[in-house]
């Protein structure tokens, strides 16, 4: 059966947080050690986080979590429209010309754009619709991060062809018991593949950046976080939940978190449940579970699954079966369907 398109469940102009996936060609090593080859491409996992950290500048994409593994890569993004309507036209043509430049300077990076290029957009009023409708859209992101490192790779090895296996993969979250699940499956990624044993050791991930940054803060309050590009953490007061909050610093798109605890809490959460289901790990497991999941009706097992099954779980969406039932594609308005096993997991 034909893959649903992606503009069926989810569009540029609608706010969506969705997980995005993507594998590298015959799911080879070419982002860490290759055994078969000899070979550690581990510095094109700092070529990928780079790159995020650039386009969080200038994209309306808020960057929840991320993961970078051998031969994958996890993100769980948030599009921003509503950031973008903020943005007068000469600051929607100044980002897109930062994010494709037509002039670079010696160290290859963009410079920032002349009068005469930022009119060649904000004279064109369908060139500027287009691109503010590509500043908050998901696929150009991973169109543009994608195509980045895989000409870089093809270059540094002097060969050419696919680098990615197909197009990226991609679940929208529908609701918070989803949207948590989401974020500790891609925040525990490198210790469920028994790449690391602790947090903090889990290389190139959202959870190792937001530990670093609570360090930093403890010692020393006027030093760069090491999160600022990500999204923070926890969701904003009630009465600023509808408001764009762009971020003032340009490090990120905005300042609106997506849960409703504290960074503190959810690192409690991924340790706990890892301790769960990584067989082994080092440390003592507590019998109690997090107060969260009580809140979020969850008991523990059912929780352990939906995060170690979670890409195996949902598909195109994520959330309760109900919330799933309740949820139609954009297009032909056709259901979505919940797999027998998380209607077990999660009756109504």
């Amino acid at each position: 059966m034909a893959r649903l398109a992606r503009a069926n469940h989810f569009a540029s102009e609608e706010i969506a947080i969705v997980h995005v996936f993507n594998r590298v060609v015959r799911r080879c090593f070419l982002l860490g050690y290759d055994p078969v080859t000899g070979k550690n491409y581990d510095h094109r996992k700092s070529w990928i986080e780079e790159l995020l950290k650039q386009q969080a500048k200038f994209f309306a994409v808020d960057i929840l979590a991320f993961s970078i593994l051998s031969n994958h890569l996890h993100q769980l993004l948030r599009s921003r429209p509503d950031v973008v309507a903020t943005w007068d036209d000469t600051e929607v043509a100044r980002r897109w010309l930062m994010i494709c430049p037509q002039r670079k300077g010696p160290d290859g990076m963009a410079l920032e754009p002349n009068e005469a290029e930022l009119n060649s957009i904000r004279t064109d009023p369908d060139k500027l619709k287009m691109i503010r409708s590509r500043l908050s859209d998901l696929s150009w992101w991973m169109r543009l991060l994608c195509q980045k490192i895989a000409q870089k790779a093809n270059a540094e090895e002097e060969i050419r062809g696919k680098f990615w296996e197909s197009r990226f993969k991609a679940v929208r979250i529908l609701d918070e018991q989803g949207l948590l699940a989401c974020a500790a499956y891609v925040d525990l990624n490198p210790i469920r593949a028994d790449l690391a044993e602790l947090l903090e050791d889990s290389d190139y991930t959202s959870v190792q950046r937001r530990i670093a940054a609570l360090q930093e803060e403890a010692a020393d309050a006027d030093k760069q976080r090491s999160d600022s590009f990500l999204a923070p953490l926890t969701i904003d007061e009630p009465r600023k939940a509808l408001e764009p909050t762009p971020n003032p610093c340009g490090k990120r798109a905005s300042d609106k978190g997506f849960l409703t605890m504290s960074v503190q809490s959810y690192i409690e959460l991924l340790d706990w449940t890892a301790r769960q289901i990584v067989p082994g790990k080092r440390g003592s497991t507590s019998t109690a579970a997090p107060a969260v999941l009580e809140r979020l009706q969850l008991d523990a097992p059912t929780w352990c699954e939906l995060v170690r099954d979670f890409g195996r779980l949902f598909s195109l969406v994520a959330g309760r079966p109900q919330v799933i039932d309740a949820a139609r594609s954009r297009g032909r308005q056709s259901r979505f369907r919940a797999p027998h096993r998380l209607r077990e997991l999660l009756p109504n």
